[in-house]
């Protein structure tokens, strides 16, 4: 009985409204209009580039990120939890480096983990930005809108077929209703669609936050076992500090010399008596290795690939050629730029640059020989590994090295670690970035050959420089 004059109350409503909108559009435009007829009309601005917003979001987030991260810091209990868990340990060096293998995949693992909830999160942000934007550039209508549904529940309806008037009213009002209704409904609804996404938006970010922060306070655990277990290993070390500085000053001399890879590896193991007795003792093993009957090449590789080779060797597993599409990157990040790329220069790349975030660990990719560690050149700190079959492996951009020349290390076995930003180097010229990068080289007889292809199929790809 109700539904005749409640359509009458909609539409003087929706009347009401519509009149006093175009009123003050009509006032808003005139002096609008005089100025238009006196300077050109401005140009529209350019609609957002997705993924310039996409870039400028992940900062924003990467910050957030780093600044939370100094923000968690780990209990008492949970550093005495982990001191005993190292006292634990057999205090061997198969032990502990094995134990530095695992700590340093989780801890890998982990900040894989945390560029992927970034990622999200950017996603998130960018897609919450756009519902916000299309809401802002919709206010005008969206106000109409929302003044016309106020009025008509402000408007209570009469009785039904009081009098004629009132009937005649009603089917006035029912015509109006039929051609404004539809359209307010459809704006509502589209209203009532973007609030929801909106909030799915936000609920779907703080539970990626919530997790992302369990992600964090575990990767800060691990670094800090990483880091009882580095101190646990130099303890184990069989050469004395002495020794150790003797040769460090060495290097950096036969390094200042150097004016190419190829003749600092060459001085290296000819001048320092660690990388030249282990790596004598490599092609030795090397040697053996091809001496070797088939079946006993092939339960070598077997017990190589299980992942349990003998962890007292002292040359790779199986020869270097044989690794394709096996290498992990030594890095969790983004690759910015891959072999024969520009490099800034106008010459290519002959190497991949990854960006990290801040105080990312750096492993081994393969089993080598520590060449060298320290600073050379332009290239800034920089490890050269001798992976055998006549491969060198070039890693430079890093902060701080945790290992030594004349030292063997295994797949995975933690290296060093990224800083907190990018270190001006040659390899990283023209890079729009300021992430830490790390810069990867592989060499085959001193020349620069390209990695891709000893990469595992995961690692591969190459991401679009959004950083």
């Amino acid at each position: 009985m109700i539904l005749p004059a409640l359509a009458a109350g909609f539409g003087v409503a929706v009347v009401v409204v519509s009149a006093n909108t175009f009123t003050v559009r009509a006032q808003e435009a005139a002096p609008e209009a005089a100025q238009s007829a006196a300077q050109p009309p401005a140009a529209e601005p350019p609609p957002p580039d997705p993924a310039a917003e996409l870039a400028a979001k992940r900062d924003q987030t990467r910050a957030e990120l780093e600044t939370l991260s100094k923000s968690i810091n780990l209990s008492s209990d949970k550093v005495s939890e982990l001191r005993q868990s190292i006292a634990n340990l057999e205090k061997s060096t198969q032990s502990i480096r094995q134990a530095l293998i695992d700590s340093a995949a989780r801890r890998k693992g982990l900040e894989k983990q945390i560029l992927e909830s970034e990622k999200k999160l950017a996603d998130l942000g960018v897609r919450e930005d756009g519902i916000r934007r299309s809401l802002h550039e919709r206010r005008g209508l969206l106000a109409e809108v929302l003044a016309a549904l106020q009025r008509m529940g402000r408007n209570p309806p009469p009785a039904l077929l009081v009098t004629p008037d009132d009937a005649l009213a009603s089917v006035r009002s029912a015509i109006l209703l039929g051609a404004v209704v539809p359209g307010i409904r459809k704006e509502t609804d589209k209203l009532a669609a973007d609030l929801a996404s909106l909030a799915a938006l936000q609920t779907a970010s703080a539970a990626e936050k919530a997790g992302l922060t369990a992600t964090m306070t575990d990767s800060i655990e691990e670094e800090r076992r990483m880091d009882l277990l580095l101190a646990e290993n130099d303890k184990l070390s069989r050469s004395s500090a002495a020794e150790l500085q003797a040769e460090r000053k060495r290097s950096e001399e036969l390094a200042g010399k150097a004016t190419s890879l190829e003749g600092l590896v060459a001085s290296m193991e000819s001048e320092i008596a660690s990388v030249r007795d282990a790596a004598a003792a490599a092609r030795q093993a090397e040697e053996n290795r091809k001496l070797l009957t088939d079946e006993q090449r092939a339960q070598a590789k077997a017990l190589a690939e299980s992942g349990v080779p003998d962890k007292n060797r002292i040359a790779p597993a199986y020869p270097f050629g044989e690794l394709r599409a096996k290498l992990e990157l030594p890095v969790a990040g983004d690759i910015l730029r891959q072999f024969g790329d520009a490099d800034g220069t106008g010459h290519e790349a002959m190497g991949m640059t990854v960006a990290t975030n801040p105080e990312t660990v750096v492993t081994a990719p393969a089993d080598g020989l520590v060449v060298f560690a320290g600073a050379f050149r332009s290239y800034g700190q920089m490890i050269i590994l001798d992976a055998g079959d006549g491969y060198h492996l070039v890693l430079s951009g890093m902060d701080t090295i945790n290992t030594r020349q004349g030292k063997f290390v295994f797949s995975g076995e933690p290296l060093a670690v990224m800083g907190a930003k990018r270190v001006a180097s040659a390899t990283a010229l023209a890079l729009e970035t300021d992430r830490p990068t790390l810069y990867i080289e592989f060499r085959k007889d001193g020349k620069p050959v390209d990695s891709r292809p000893w990469w595992t199929a995961k690692d591969t790809g190459k991401a679009r420089n959004d950083s």
